[in-house]
C-alpha cells in the first residue's frame, strides 16, 4: 500500500507543528483536482451538446441541487433535526428546482412534479415501517461512529433520511418520462381519452421500470463491491450475509427505492392522463414552453 512518486508530481501533505522537527510534514493524499475539473468540464460540455438550451438548464438545476444539499440538508441535520423530515423537505425542494429548471413551467412539469412527491411519500412510510421493523441502528459503517461525537445527530434517522435521498434521482426520471409519455401520445392520437392514455402509457413505464430496478441494484452494489468480496472470502452463509446490518441495510434501501419506483408509474402516468385527455392539440404542442 506504499504509494510510489514521480518527479513532477503534486501531492497533498499534512502540516502538524507539535511532533520533532523534520516530521512536521507528512503525506496525505495524492492531489486530483486537476483531473475532477477536466471531466467536469467534460460532464458539462456533453450534456449541452445533446441538450442545448436544456442540457444548460438541467445543469443549473442540479447546482441548485447541490446548493440544496449543502446549505439546508447537511446543516439542518448536523443542528440535531431530524433526518426524516429534513430529507422529505430538502428532496421536495430539489424535485420543485431540478424539474421546473430543466423542463419549464408547464402542466407537464407540474404532473411530473405531483408523482414525484407520491411516490416520495409512499417510499417514506414504507422505508419508516420496514426499517423501524429491521431494527437498524444505524451505525453500519465507520463513520456513522465518528458522527456520534457531534452529539445531536440521529444517526438511525439518517439510513432513512438516506433511502428518500437515494431513490429520489431516480423517481424523478421516471416521472419525467411518464408524463413525456402521456404528453406525447395525447399530441399523435388526440382521440384517445384518459382511460386510454392511461393504459398505454404505462406499457411504457413497465420497460422503464424493469431497467431502472437493476440500475439502483448495480449502483449500490458497485459502492459496495469490496463489501461484497469480503463477505465472500469469510466464507458465511448467503443467509448470514444477507442479515449483516450493512448488508441488510443496502438491501432494503434498494427495495424500497425500487417499491417507490414502481409506485411513481401508476401514479404520474393517472394523473398525466387525466390532465392531458381534455388539453387541445395547440396547448399540447406549447407544453415546453
Amino acid at each position: 500500500t506504499t504509494p510510489e512518486f514521480s518527479a513532477g508530481e503534486r501531492v497533498v501533505m499534512e502540516y502538524d507543528p507539535d511532533v520533532a522537527e523534520g516530521f512536521q510534514y507528512r503525506f496525505a493524499d495524492r492531489q486530483r483536482r486537476g483531473v475532477l475539473l477536466w471531466v467536469t468540464l467534460l460532464f458539462v460540455v456533453v450534456v449541452v451538446a445533446l441538450g442545448r438550451w436544456r442540457g444548460l438548464a438541467a445543469l443549473v438545476g442540479l447546482a441548485a441541487s447541490v446548493v440544496v444539499l449543502l446549505q439546508f440538508i447537511v446543516p439542518a441535520i448536523i443542528d440535531g433535526r431530524s433526518p426524516l423530515m429534513v430529507a422529505m423537505v430538502g428532496a421536495s425542494a430539489i424535485a420543485f428546482v431540478a424539474l421546473y429548471g430543466a423542463h419549464g413551467f408547464t402542466r407537464m412539469t407540474t404532473v411530473a412534479l405531483l408523482g414525484t412527491l407520491s411516490a416520495l411519500a409512499i417510499t417514506l412510510l414504507l422505508s419508516w415501517i420496514a426499517l423501524g421493523a429491521a431494527q437498524l441502528s444505524g451505525f453500519a459503517s465507520e463513520e456513522a461512529f465518528i458522527l456520534t461525537l457531534a452529539g445531536r445527530i440521529d444517526i438511525g434517522g439518517l439510513v432513512l433520511a438516506g433511502v428518500v435521498l437515494g431513490s429520489m434521482g431516480a423517481i424523478d426520471d421516471v416521472t419525467v418520462t411518464q408524463a413525456s409519455a402521456v404528453w406525447e401520445l395525447k399530441a399523435a392520437a388526440p382521440h384517445l381519452g384518459a382511460r386510454q392514455l392511461f393504459v398505454r402509457s404505462l406499457r411504457v413505464g413497465r420497460d422503464h421500470i424493469a431497467s431502472m430496478v437493476n440500475t439502483l441494484l448495480l449502483a449500490y452494489a458497485g459502492a459496495a463491491m469490496p463489501l461484497l468480496l469480503f463477505f465472500v472470502l469469510s466464507s458465511q452463509s448467503l443467509g448470514a450475509v444477507l442479515n449483516s446490518e450493512i448488508v441488510a441495510t443496502e438491501v432494503l434501501r434498494t427495495l424500497l427505492g425500487s417499491i417507490g419506483l414502481v409506485a411513481a408509474v401508476p401514479a404520474t402516468s393517472w394523473l398525466a392522463a387525466v390532465t392531458a385527455a381534455d388539453l387541445r392539440p395547440e396547448d399540447l404542442g406549447r407544453r415546453r414552453r
